[in-house]
This record gives structure tokens, C-alpha cells and sequence, in this order.
């Protein structure tokens, strides 16, 4: 594959919430910003902005509505419209939420139902080749298991550690089934790219044990040996010897790209009383980056990113000019994504206040009106597109 991935995405998270009155409520993303209604406009302004890879899936909770059963309908219409508009889905199959029936990621059958519900996914539109199959699995576990946000809504090491392992193996499980009907399938590992700074030397200690805990779900996707200190923290936290070894022997890291996000609130400040909050850019993207690269030696790909007006334009620049200095630098770097091609609905509160506040994030807003950043990555396309094709940066995996 030669083709530079310029990309973006239609946002589809579906986490569970607890609401003010307790009340448990799905928040679907594509619902609240309208997409099952302006589902093909949406696709006619991916092509209109130049775009040809759209990270897109169909909604997990509703399509996949039991054992072995499955409702097809919105997802046959939409994956065959884009296949007439040659619009390349990078499939996004599970995204921060699972069915009801499932429950949430404490449930250790969701593993088997979803590489179940990956391989159907992949015998009934065969001609797919790039896939992330789950989205952000440091996030999705840290903010059901760990931080008490989404979902099974707990905050423990040992909730955590049990989200974390679920959905690790979910993901391997995954790879797996979609390999035995498409052998050269390529999946990017979609995944928030974390930094953790001591505010002070008091705070170094657990400054490095959260450095290394942000490399987790990539580890034991691409079968990493770990340090020590993880494991233990693994084992004291419900992981077994054998689920740890398990990782080893059944990776799939060869037809991998690593997919690494990057926002304004991926790096933190750790604090003497052992809290932690964003301390905003102090390394930024191809410093981190560069960090994951150096620890798995995969080619790379530029994910997530996005800032809210007015500074989208400064941000989107800043990106680009962070993921080029990497490809010259010798990082294979494969594309670049703005996230997300409509504006956000809540995401302000990490999707926890249900109020419909409409966030300025995507190239497009609520009306399908093409906000400047917009206009700054159509222009971007259309002058870097050729040139990043040009350099020899062929992605050739070694299939078994």
C-alpha cells in the first residue's frame, strides 16, 4: 500500500451513562448529531473535502442484538453506498459501549461474542481490508473501569485490570477471525497516546508507574513483554499467569499500523497528592509518538485529532507539521486524521452531561456547513496528497 490515508471519521460512541436521576441512558453519537438522517450527505462531504479513508462503523448496540444474530439493515445501506462512492471505510467496530444484552466490559463472554460478531462483520462485506476493530481501549477501560464514567461504571484497579483484559482480548480474538476470511487484512490500533509529567520529585515515582500503565493495551495487543512492576500490578489486580501468556502466544502485531491519538488533553500533570489533571502541550505529538514508535517499531498513523474554534486552523497545522517531521525523521508514518467530520455533541464532559451542547470540533457543523478548518485540511489534501505518495514509505507486511 503506497496510498497516503488522509482521513477522518463520523463519531460513533455509544457508552452507557448514569444520568442525575439514576437512570442508566445509551449516548449515541451519530444519533445526536444527526447522522441516521444525513447519512449520505455525510458521505458526499468526505469525497467533497478530498478524503478518501472515513473512519466509520456501524453501531455496535444495535447491530449486534444477540448470539449469532444481527441487524444488517443501516449498515448494508451504508457500507454499500460507500463502496459506490470509493470511499475506503477503516471499519470501526466497537466503540467505548457494547449491547445491552452484553452488560459492559466486566463481562468476560464479550470477548468470544464480539470476535463472533467480527467475523460475521467480515464474511458479509469480504472486499474490506482495514479495520479497527476496538477503539481506544486504554480510554474505554480507564473511564468504565477506573474512573466510574461509562458503562460498568467502576473505579478500581481491579475493575480496570478486568475491562482492560476483556477488551484486550477482544480485540486479538477479533484480528484473528477477521484473518481466516481476509488474509490480508490491516488493522490499526486506534489508541490515545498518554504522557504523564511529575510536578514535582516527590511525584516521579508514581509519574513512572502511570508511564508505564498508559503502554498496556498495546502490549498485551502486540504481545510486549512487560516490566516487572506491570505485571505485578496485573496479577494483584485479577490477571492470571495464564491470561498474560496468552497475549504472548496469540498476537497478530504483523499487519499492524499503530494508530496513536492526539489531543490538547492527552498529557497530565501528576500531582504530590497523587491526583492527576491536564497540564495541556508540554511534549506534543511527535514527542510521544516517537515514544510508541521506539517501543514497538510499527508503522504509524495519526488517528484522532481536533481542537475547538477558533484555534482548530493552528491546531490542524501544528499536527501536520508534528506527524511530517516524523515521516522525515524516518517514522513510517501512513496518515493523518482530523476526528471528526461533523461536530461533537458533549464531549466537554467526556459524554457524561447529557445536554446536547454542540462542540466547534468537526470540518463540517450541525447544518453541513464547512467550518475554516474545514477549508484549511481540503487545502492541505490537495497540496500535500501527491507529495507524501511520492516518498517511499510502502507498507509490505510478512502474512502467515
Amino acid at each position: 500500500m503506497n496510498q497516503f490515508m488522509f482521513a477522518t471519521g463520523i463519531e460513533n460512541s455509544y457508552p452507557n451513562i448514569i444520568l442525575p436521576d439514576g437512570k442508566v441512558k445509551r449516548v449515541d453519537e451519530m444519533e445526536k448529531a444527526f447522522h441516521y438522517d444525513f447519512w449520505e450527505e455525510d458521505f458526499r462531504l468526505v469525497k467533497e473535502t478530498g478524503i478518501d479513508y472515513l473512519r466509520y462503523g456501524p453501531p455496535l448496540f444495535s447491530t449486534h442484538v444477540g448470539p449469532g444474530q444481527y441487524h444488517w439493515d443501516f449498515t448494508d445501506t451504508t457500507f454499500r453506498k460507500m463502496e459506490e462512492m470509493k470511499i475506503t471505510p477503516l471499519v470501526d467496530l466497537c466503540h467505548f459501549g457494547v449491547p445491552d444484552w452484553l452488560g459492559n466490559f466486566q463481562n468476560t463472554d464479550f470477548p468470544h461474542y464480539f470476535a463472533e460478531y467480527a467475523r460475521a462483520f467480515a464474511e458479509r462485506f469480504p472486499h474490506l481490508q482495514f479495520y479497527t476493530p476496538i477503539n481506544e481501549i486504554f480510554i474505554a477501560a480507564t473511564f468504565s473501569g477506573q474512573y466510574g464514567w461509562w458503562n460498568e461504571c467502576l473505579s478500581s484497579d481491579k475493575a480496570f485490570v478486568t475491562a482492560l483484559k476483556n477488551l484486550c482480548k477482544a480485540n486479538v480474538m477479533a484480528m484473528h477471525q477477521i484473518l481466516k476470511v481476509r488474509p490480508d487484512a490491516v488493522f490499526i490500533q486506534s489508541e490515545s497516546s498518554e504522557y504523564f509529567h511529575a510536578e514535582d520529585p516527590s511525584c516521579t515515582k508514581l509519574a513512572s508507574f502511570l508511564n508505564q500503565k498508559r503502554f498496556l493495551s498495546l502490549d498485551l495487543t502486540y504481545g510486549y513483554p512487560i516490566r516487572a512492576m506491570m505485571y505485578e500490578y496485573l496479577l494483584d489486580n485479577g490477571m492470571t499467569r495464564e491470561e498474560y501468556h496468552w497475549f504472548l502466544q496469540n498476537q497478530v502485531k504483523a499487519h499492524c499500523i499503530m494508530g496513536n491519538d492526539y489531543y490538547f488533553t492527552n498529557e497530565h500533570m501528576v500531582h504530590a497528592n497523587g491526583s492527576t489533571s491536564a497540564s495541556g502541550e508540554i511534549f506534543g505529538y511527535y514527542v510521544i509518538t516517537t515514544q510508541y514508535y521506539n517501543r514497538y517499531r510499527l508503522p504509524v498513523m495519526h488517528t484522532e485529532t481536533n481542537m475547538i474554534e477558533p484555534n482548530s486552523v493552528n491546531w490542524l497545522r501544528k499536527e501536520w507539521a508534528n506527524a511530517k517531521r516524523l515521516r522525515r525523521d524516518g517514522i513510517p508514518l501512513m496518515g493523518f486524521t482530523w476526528y471528526s467530520l461533523i461536530d461533537q455533541v458533549d464531549w466537554d464532559s467526556a459524554l457524561r452531561a447529557d445536554v446536547g451542547r454542540v462542540n466547534a470540533l468537526g470540518l463540517y457543523d450541525m447544518n453541513r456547513q464547512i467550518r475554516p478548518v474545514g477549508e484549511a485540511y481540503k487545502e492541505l489534501i490537495k497540496q500535500w496528497k501527491g507529495v507524501m505518495e511520492e516518498e517511499k514509505f510502502g507498507l509490505h507486511f510478512n502474512y502467515y
